[in-house]
């Protein structure tokens, strides 16, 4: 496995990954992947990244969006991860959000958020292995439009991770 960035021509793998995590009903509230170029708008360019086998294939992929656009939240972001079905257990999700983190300390960001619902365990898990803490928990937060619990309201888990190399001054 190899972790890249993520380009253009990896459209059709990023969003068919993003879809089979929406098939879940345990990784976002979103009900299908957006076209490619709202992808693109909601996110910011790097760093995106990709997990890529052996044999050439997209097994995940991690980006980053802005939560706010005051100057003073500029260090602050918020972390996207999935990992395909079939990679699921392998250590891709790891590798990918390890980084990810990496990546976003080198383009200065010194505050890592993350929603994730309280179901997901191994996402859970992966996160708070890799330094992020729970900071609190929206109470249904929103109701489900699709999946196994459609039409229930979800909590979501807030995590951060704090930079202690940036923006630790």
């Amino acid at each position: 496995m190899r972790i890249r960035p993520m380009t253009a021509a990896d459209a059709v793998a990023v969003l068919n990954i993003y879809a089979e995590g929406i098939a879940t009903g345990h990784a976002t509230f979103q009900s299908e992947p957006p076209s490619w170029d709202e992808f693109d708008a909601a996110r910011l360019k790097t760093p995106r990244l990709v997990a890529e086998s052996d044999e050439g294939a997209v097994t995940g992929w991690a980006a980053l969006s802005a939560v706010s656009s005051r100057c003073v939240y500029a260090g602050v972001v918020e972390s996207t991860l999935y990992v395909a079905a079939a990679a699921r257990g392998r250590g891709v999700g790891k590798a990918l959000l390890s980084a990810l983190i990496a990546a976003s300390e080198a383009e200065g960001y010194w505050s890592l958020h993350a929603g994730i619902f309280p179901e997901n365990a191994a996402s859970l898990g992966l996160h708070e292995s890799l330094g992020y803490r729970r900071a609190g928990v929206f109470e249904r937060m929103g109701r489900m439009g699709h999946g196994p619990l459609a039409g229930r309201w979800r909590d979501v888990v807030m995590l951060e991770r704090r930079s202690q190399t940036v923006g630790v001054d």
